[in-house]
Formats: C-alpha cells, sequence, structure tokens
C-alpha cells in the first residue's frame, strides 16, 4: 500500500528511470522477488538531493542486496560505506557492488549495525567524516542509529531515514487494525518525536515512497 494516492504514485513512476541499465535490471529483479530497496519515487526524490547536496562520502545504514548504495554512487558520484546485519544479504550486496562495477566507490561492511558504527567512530579521522547517512534498517532502532551516526557527520551533513511513517500506522492506529506492529509503531512515533525536537536538527517529514525524513545537522549548535 502507498501512503499517498496510487495513481498519483504510478503516475510518478512512470516519470523516473535510472540511467543505468544494470541497475535498472537489478531493480526488475529485486521486485520480481519482493527483495526490499527503496520505492522509486523515493530514489528519484534522494538523487535529486545528492546531486545539489553533492557529497563525498556518504553512510548507508541497511545495505539489503546493495541496490542504493551503487544507486547513490552511480547517481553522484560519492563514495558509499554500507553496513548489512544478515550474512547472506551481505554476501549478495557484495556480488551486485562487483558486478555492476562498483566496487571502487562502495565499501560493504559486515555486522550489527550499532557494533559497527562504533568501531567506525573510533577508527574514523576527520576528513574521512560523512556529508550525508542514510538509515533504511531495522526501525525499532532508528533512534540507536541516529545517535551512533552523529559523530561519524560532518557540520551541516544531511540524515535521511526511509520508512518513517510505516504504512501510514505511525500516523494512525487504523492502519494496524490487529494490532501487529505496536511496538515498532510507538518506537517510530517517539523516533519522529525525537528528530523533530532537536535544536541542532531541522527536520522535514515527506509522505514520498514510505515516509521519508530529511534532517540538516548543525553539530556546533549540538547540546
Amino acid at each position: 500500500m502507498n501512503i499517498t494516492n496510487d495513481i498519483i504514485t504510478a503516475y510518478i513512476n512512470t516519470l523516473y528511470s535510472s540511467e543505468n541499465p544494470q541497475l535498472s535490471e537489478l531493480r526488475r529483479f529485486a521486485e520480481e522477488n519482493r527483495v526490499p530497496i527503496i520505492q522509486k519515487d523515493t530514489e528519484g526524490l534522494l538523487l535529486s538531493l545528492l546531486k545539489i547536496k553533492r557529497p563525498d562520502r556518504l553512510l548507508e545504514i541497511g545495505a539489503a542486496v546493495g541496490y542504493s548504495a551503487c544507486c547513490f554512487a552511480n547517481g553522484c558520484g560519492c563514495d558509499v560505506v554500507t553496513i548489512e546485519a544478515n550474512k547472506d544479504v551481505y554476501e549478495a550486496a557484495l556480488s551486485n557492488v562487483e558486478n555492476l562495477k562498483f566496487s571502487d566507490k562502495v565499501e560493504v561492511l559486515y555486522g550489527d549495525a550499532r557494533e559497527v558504527l562504533e568501531k567506525l567512530t573510533d577508527e574514523i579521522s576527520e576528513e574521512k567524516l560523512f556529508d550525508v547517512v542514510f538509515i533504511d534498517a531495522a526501525k525499532s532502532h532508528y533512534k540507536a542509529f541516529w545517535d551512533l551516526a552523529l559523530p561519524l557527520c560532518k557540520d551541516d551533513a544531511l540524515i535521511i531515514c526511509d520508512n518513517v511513517l510505516m504504512k501510514g500506522m505511525t500516523a494512525s492506529d487504523e492502519y494496524d487494525p490487529n494490532k501487529k506492529y505496536k511496538t515498532s509503531i510507538r518506537n517510530m512515533r517517539e523516533f519522529i518525536k525525537y528528530i523533530t525536537g532537536l535544536d541542532y536538527a531541522d527536520t522535514c517529514i515527506l509522505p514520498v515512497g514510505d515516509g521519508v525524513s530529511l534532517s540538516v545537522i548543525r553539530k556546533t549548535g549540538k547540546m
């Protein structure tokens, strides 16, 4: 289910296609096999933002099969570090990055993102900080991912979180009639309240794809 009018979303999707035929083929394969990747309208939005931001380095939390990391590297030429916790999916991401010839631009790290982020913080140098962070992993851990990614951000970095409206459930309990996702919904609502209330972040929530949050970080003003 789309969180906006399905007809409008379908129309918008007809207006966007990747300029890279191999990426288009990977998207087709993922969609046909129900492999989770970023939605088409979300991809179009993020690539436009990245072309405006022109980042040198991007950190992705939640590699999946490597589609979005390759998409970002292809779209704006940035270096991407992406993290995946599932071993089999990590291996698929490595294979796709290599097959799509992005091994020089995309680094795939394996492990629990919280542990990997702590290790990166201990090891990273000032010049290797990230211009953009894209969070698209376990929804219940978004706040932990945010807090751990923050030390890895440059001042004026952009933090993007995907799927924050959770098929409308974040906005209204009526989208979860059987109360199956109560905990995830509560955690996401608390996370959105958290990031929209921060003094050092300017945040907006957009009803694109399954909901996207965009936050511009001012680390010099962080309390």
